[in-house]
């Protein structure tokens, strides 16, 4: 398989349609990559429904890139209009609806973030569109052709609609527009990819069929995994802790990618690099201080990561010969499962809860030289806070012990 190839194929999940061995460039990706002689146009559309990108969203605008790299078109879809009544996937109730405004400006600070990522400067290599340029003026007609070409049954074959159905729990009319929505976006960007999560299947295949009926050739689909959190168990989150901010400090960066998990740094080096697996360090303690350096430098340059990587060890060392002299504090004054605040309120550290909550959202806390950015992070047991340095600011902290 060619370079260019090997690429955008790494770490991939699913492509469909894929008929091994076909030359069919209309059921054969390969041979529509190898037979096209002009760029295919790659779509990835992302709904601003937060300020903030983690890794694990970073993973298919990467893949975006390969596909530039290759020489095809990147179309960076903002999906603003569909962002208003957000995706229900993997949802176990209805998403809040956001306002116009709170889109707009969570969808600048997007750009900024993939910035690092994407190719902005080769003249016909990416297109930024917005959802709204043709689903904010859509007419009643235009939106009963695209009803009608689904049925309830069909809608409610997308799993977390299912899930809520036979629990339930409400499924709103509004959500079963969005697959709709969406998929119509790939007719109006005449898409030949669409990119996504493994997650998000039936909603590129609404896409496929919504291309079939306004007579184009339908795309193909391009599914990457979820990436799972540092903590090695979970989906990376910004709610679990586990989550790595593209907008990050170089500090912070390093220092969380330093800790990822033994049982997914592979998968790491496979979809947030392009290193070469079988020529990565056999020690595992390097492997992770290759991870972190590699990572924060395509976000901040090489030469902050490397001074994040002396920072981190300085900080470290630090911490080691500051842990004798400290008190310590008994985990057994805490009833588990128990959130951070409340934790740093029962030490010596913070005055009361709200103090604490405070401090974490003021970026001053910090666990074994990890920021704390979340002031509801649960622990569920002592085992999981034993021997580790808490710390507010720069001189107060305690060990905690069992």
């Amino acid at each position: 398989m060619p370079p260019a190839l090997t690429d955008i194929y790494r770490g991939v999940s699913e492509v469909f349609p894929d008929q091994p061995g076909s030359t069919d460039g209309n059921d054969n990706l390969i041979s529509r990559l190898q037979q096209s002689d002009q760029p295919l146009r790659v779509k990835l559309g992302i709904d601003p429904t937060g300020s903030e990108i983690h890794l694990g969203h970073s993973i298919v605008v990467r893949k975006l890139r390969d596909f530039q790299d290759a020489g095809h078109t990147a179309v960076l879809l903002i999906g603003d209009f569909t962002a208003q009544i957000g995706d229900p996937t993997d949802r176990a109730e209805v998403r809040k609806q956001l306002s116009p405004t709170e889109v707009k400006a969570n969808a600048e600070t997007y750009i900024d973030q993939v910035r690092p990522i994407l190719d902005f400067d080769t003249p016909g290599r990416l297109e930024i569109r917005y959802n709204s340029e043709w689903l904010a003026g859509i007419d009643l007609s235009k939106l009963l052709e695209l009803l009608s070409t689904m049925t309830l049954g069909q809608m409610l074959a997308k799993e977390g609609f299912a899930n809520r159905y036979e629990k339930g729990t409400p499924v709103y009319m509004h959500e079963f527009l969005y697959p709709l929505l969406q998929g119509y976006d790939s007719v109006a960007l005449e898409s030949d990819v669409e990119l996504g999560g493994t997650d998000q299947k039936f909603n590129v295949a609404v896409g496929r069929d919504l291309q079939r009926h306004f007579n184009q050739r339908p795309q193909f689909g391009m599914l990457l995994p979820l990436l799972i959190g540092t903590d090695g168990s979970q989906k990376m989150s910004k709610s679990l802790g586990n989550y790595v901010g593209l907008k990050e400090d170089p500090l912070s960066m390093y220092s969380k990618l330093e800790k990822t998990a033994d049982a997914v740094i592979v998968d790491y080096f496979t979809h947030l690099t392009k290193l070469p697996l079988d020529e990565l360090p056999d020690n595992p303690r390097e492997q992770q201080k290759l991870l972190a350096k590699t990572v924060t430098s395509q976000f901040h340059g090489e030469q902050a990561a490397a001074q994040a990587q002396q920072d981190a060890l300085t900080l470290v060392q630090g911490q080691a010969q500051a842990a004798e002299a400290v008190a310590e504090f008994s985990l057994a004054e805490v009833g588990f499962p128990a959130k951070l605040f409340y934790l740093l309120g029962a030490t010596p550290l913070c005055a009361s809860s709200s103090e604490a909550r405070r401090h974490v959202h003021g970026g001053a806390v910090k666990l074994d030289g990890e920021k704390m950015s979340d002031p509801n992070l649960t622990f569920e047991s002592a085992d999981e806070l034993t021997g580790k340095v808490l710390q507010v600011g720069k001189k107060k902290f305690v060990r905690l012990v069992a």
